[in-house]
């Protein structure tokens, strides 16, 4: 099994992705998607408007009634604060234990196979606002996850990472304090326009 980890700046290409990895045959129970609560915001100018209208559209595009629809809420993750959240890694990191390193949304990524230097650019991402999917794959399905994944251009860990760090930031702090609604919304716009 291989561990797979994009993140987007715009929710609805992560609804998209979710979509499209349901197309190609990937079962519910290996996806994880882990956004900020302010994801409704991203949405208002769009027929999904609310929370749980967010659930509905996410739980449709991985199959309806069931998988991902039946865990997706607002969710408490050490280190984030309120998300919206479904799946296996989502329960991982609520699981885990706040203030280490291996707590909360970076901890269950890195135990998961991801990089710990990626897993506080994705945590830092979805703080401010982005979409977080993670898709468990057997090794022959692995090739195409990434393909699906990749053709709604996610963000660049690297570059993000480069980015960040040019306003002064160096990991994700589990104890700085949560984005607000407007911070999200100047964010979403200032990298999705």
């Amino acid at each position: 099994m291989k561990t797979i980890t994009r993140v987007y700046d715009s929710h609805l290409q992560a609804e998209q992705v979710l979509r499209n990895l349901k197309r190609a045959g990937i079962p519910s129970d290996d996806i994880s998607v882990v956004a900020s609560r302010h994801v409704s915001d991203q949405l208002k100018d769009t027929d999904v408007a609310s929370s749980t209208e967010t659930g509905a559209g996410v739980g449709a595009a991985v199959g309806g009634g069931a998988g991902l629809l039946a865990g997706l809420g607002l969710l408490a993750i050490p280190g984030l604060g309120p998300v919206v959240a479904a799946g296996w890694l989502a329960a991982t990191a609520v699981g885990m234990i706040s203030g280490t390193i291996t707590g909360g949304l970076i901890g269950a990524l890195v135990d998961a196979g991801v990089t710990e230097e990626d897993a506080h650019v994705y945590s830092e991402a979805v703080r401010r606002g982005a979409t977080m999917v993670t898709v468990r794959a057997s090794d022959e399905a692995s090739a195409r996850v990434e393909a699906v994944m990749d053709s709604e251009t996610p963000i660049n860990p690297e570059m993000r990472r480069l980015e960040y760090r040019k306003s002064g930031w160096t990991k994700f702090d589990p104890n700085a304090p949560e984005y607000t609604s407007s911070e999200v919304e100047r964010e979403r716009v200032r990298r999705t326009g």
